[in-house]
């Protein structure tokens, strides 16, 4: 394969794309025999692709990742962070037929005199043949309620223990995923209403989704609604709310009902 875009978004989008699929490669010829063997081999050839082709055609950028590079503590000095997830949903992708993984690549940077922000994303779900980037944002998606019950993605294996309460509250249908990428991505594609969670997550996690869902149009905040920051020297961001933005007022109301 040629040389990358040069504009970043573009980049990001190349660069999903091509772990997306090692990954694949990966899965179709280990099998599923044995999963923990799976996983690593996942998390760790998409990890050394990444940061292959991010030092070959982004030197001078510095990187913070789920691995291997998480204590970088030079990335706060830096004007340009690329935060990436080799494998988000790594459960998911050592399981037959599961389709809800993901690779995230954001990037964090300052733009023509602007505050520091992110800047670009993209979101691979290589299983199911697409990626979602900020150079090609999708259209607006429209309400997934059916029948006036909302739709809300969570966790399906660590789901924040307030969620049934806000489900009750809302009268609405909890929908369980895989990772963040994918439940982020079925609130873009309005299979979903909102995607909720709380614990356990860090900034590459949430990076490069929420990167794309804003460059859709739709609401992302922490629970209580303030801002999601980004490159910090703890990289824990735990709780996070992505939704369409007449939900917001809605569903964050109903989050500080349940003690959120």
């Amino acid at each position: 394969m040629g040389a990358p875009p040069e504009a970043d978004a573009a980049f990001a989008r190349w660069l999903a794309s091509r772990a997306g699929e090692l990954l694949l490669r990966l899965r179709e010829e280990r099998g599923f025999d044995d999963q923990a063997a799976l996983r690593a081999a996942g998390d760790k050839s998409a990890h050394d692709l990444l940061l292959t082709e991010l030092a070959r055609w982004r030197a001078a950028d510095a990187v913070l990742s789920e691995e291997g590079l998480r204590e970088d503590q030079a990335r706060l000095g830096a004007n340009r962070v690329w935060i990436v997830d080799p494998l988000d949903g790594t459960r998911e992708f050592s399981e037959a037929g599961r389709t809800d993984w993901a690779v995230h690549v954001a990037l964090w940077a300052r733009q023509s005199g602007r505050p520091f922000r992110l800047a670009a994303g993209a979101v691979a779900l290589p299983a199911q043949h697409r990626v979602l980037a900020t150079d090609q944002p999708l259209a607006y998606p429209p309400s997934a309620a059916t029948g006036g019950r909302l739709r809300i993605a969570g966790s399906r294996t660590r789901p924040p223990a307030f969620l049934t309460a806000l489900a009750a509250d809302l009268d609405a249908e909890l929908v369980p995923m895989g990772s963040a990428g994918a439940k982020v991505a079925a609130v873009i594609g309005g299979e979903v209403d909102a995607y909720v969670h709380a614990g356990g997550q860090y900034e590459w996690d949430s990076a490069a989704p929420v990167a794309v869902a804003a460059a859709t149009g739709l609401h992302a905040s922490r629970l209580d609604g303030s801002a999601l920051e980004y490159n910090q020297p703890n990289p824990l961001l735990p709780d996070l709310v992505v939704c369409r933005k007449d939900l917001a007022v809605r569903l964050l109301a109903a989050l500080r009902r349940c003690g959120v």
